[in-house]
């Protein structure tokens, strides 16, 4: 069916996308012609059109006054038709980005394997991409390129907008909307398979995860964002091409776990990504003891209690930070390792943390690039799991007063609320920051004297002085 979409409408796009009409404008929107059956009108797709961007409006008008088209595409109209709220909202065009950049006073040319323009409005920010066409046949001026696995290297192409929604990931992510006529165009069935709560893959599922990886982390996102099941066909190769993703930048990735981890949907992404085995090329060493039938803690507990925890947070429109949650997901394979160093180098406790941190963040970063920003805060905030403990006197005070006993804190009542053995250390920690200065004493002076042993003097054992003979000088 997509060929017969192709073919029909291959007159009116193909050639270069700037063609102009015989009055010498350009074709603004003459896109679906040739396929109304693919025309949803405003009555029946029902957006409100007080729910779409002003900003993104007028970067698609302003593109239609100079004769490009302009239209919306993406997950905000997929998150529109939902009747959800979208993040945020992408333009498209056939006018290429140079093109695009000079329509706009704060238009921004962007990126090298990607090309995009930025325009920015205050805080708010519009993505503006430039149709793109099939790798089939590699231009000759670079423009395009791929590796000998099928990944894209460089991914300039243009081409027309029935290329565009073909070269899309997710039939239910190819749906434009055009402001002219308030209708949705879809040459996928992305519509259809949208109202039965299908992800689908266009094209051939495992030819488009060897061209971008990301894409298989990002099936599962949708999939737990929006609630729905995965075509068959679509899901039979990620098992096996999961560990193309080691492939990818560890700063892309790292990028994708938080998109993954804080959208507020982080317990079913990372239950998509265990069912999906996509888990592995993240965090493999949380994998390694997640498959050790002798793990005698209750990490994956902890992991999935901080999951909801953020989720929950967010649901509250509280602040979240990665390095809480990369803190809690990475918490055990830390404590193994310092286990390990406390028994066969005999280190002392906070030095085997420190160590361990060192080398188990060095590994997750060749994975996940964590930025320096968030990988301090992890270390201290697992040095303060060793201080909590101790909490006589004013040093329970000078704890509370620390950047980090916060995080700290709710990473102890994690590991509790897990199933850890802490003696009710993170109870105490509550009701010791929910009384008064009063209360507070009686707690530290009503401490169990295990918390701190009492220092014994040696005894100084008498020893008489030798007597000086007559011939000592």
């Amino acid at each position: 069916m997509l060929k017969t979409i192709s073919k029909a409408l291959g007159k009116v796009f193909r050639g270069n996308p700037k063609t102009k009409n015989d009055d010498g404008s350009m074709p603004t929107s003459a896109i679906i012609t040739e396929a109304k059956k693919h025309r949803i009108t405003e009555e029946e797709h029902k957006i409100p059109r007080r729910l779409l961007d002003d900003n993104a409006l007028k970067v698609a008008y302003r593109l239609q006054d100079a004769g490009y088209d302009g239209l919306l595409v993406g997950g905000c109209i997929r998150d529109l038709l939902l009747n959800k709220k979208p993040k945020d909202f992408d333009v498209t065009t056939n006018a290429h980005p140079e093109e695009a950049a000079e329509l706009f006073r704060r238009g921004r040319l962007i990126g090298r394997r990607f090309k995009l323009v930025h325009v920015r409005f205050g805080r708010d920010l519009i993505e503006v991409a430039t149709f793109r066409a099939s790798h089939d046949s590699q231009p000759e001026d670079g423009s395009g390129e791929q590796c000998d696995s099928g990944m894209i290297l460089r991914d300039n192409v243009y081409g027309t907008i029935e290329d565009d929604a073909l070269r899309r990931d997710f039939t239910v992510n190819a749906l434009y909307y055009c402001p002219k006529d308030h209708c949705v165009y879809d040459f996928t069935n992305g519509f259809e398979d949208l109202q039965k709560g299908v992800l689908r893959m266009i094209g051939d599922p495992e030819d488009r995860y060897k061209e971008d990886p990301v894409r298989m982390l990002r099936a599962a996102r949708f999939a737990a964002k929006l609630d729905f099941t995965i075509d068959p066909a679509s899901e039979s190769p990620i098992r096996p091409l999961a560990p193309m993703l080691k492939h990818i930048a560890p700063a892309r990735l790292f990028d994708e776990t938080l998109k993954l981890f804080q959208s507020g949907h982080a317990l079913k992404s990372y239950q998509q990504l265990r069912r999906l085995e996509l888990f592995e090329p993240l965090f493999s060493q949380v994998q390694v003891l997640l498959d050790d039938p002798q793990l005698d803690v209750p990490m994956e507990r902890l992991i999935e209690n901080a999951l909801k925890n953020t989720d929950r947070r967010l649901a509250q429109r509280k602040s979240v930070t990665p390095a809480f949650l990369f803190a809690a997901i990475l918490w055990y394979p830390t404590q193994k390792r310092m286990q390990k160093l406390m028994r066969e180098k005999k280190m002392p406790p906070l030095p085997a943390l420190h160590e361990a941190a060192n080398q188990v963040i060095a590994e997750q970063v060749r994975s996940t690039a964590i930025p320096r920003r968030f990988s301090t805060p992890i270390r201290e905030i697992w040095e303060m799991q060793l201080r909590l403990p101790r909490r006589q006197g004013h040093r329970a005070h000078r704890l509370m007063e620390m950047p980090r006993f916060r995080a700290a804190y709710d990473l102890l009542l994690l590991r509790e609320n897990s199933g850890e053995q802490l003696d009710g250390l993170s109870q105490w920690w509550t009701d010791f920051q929910n009384v008064n200065s009063e209360a507070q004493a009686e707690m530290l002076n009503g401490l169990d004297k295990i918390d701190k042993p009492r220092r014994t003097r040696r005894k100084k054992t008498y020893k008489p002085k030798k007597e000086r003979s007559g011939n000592e000088s």
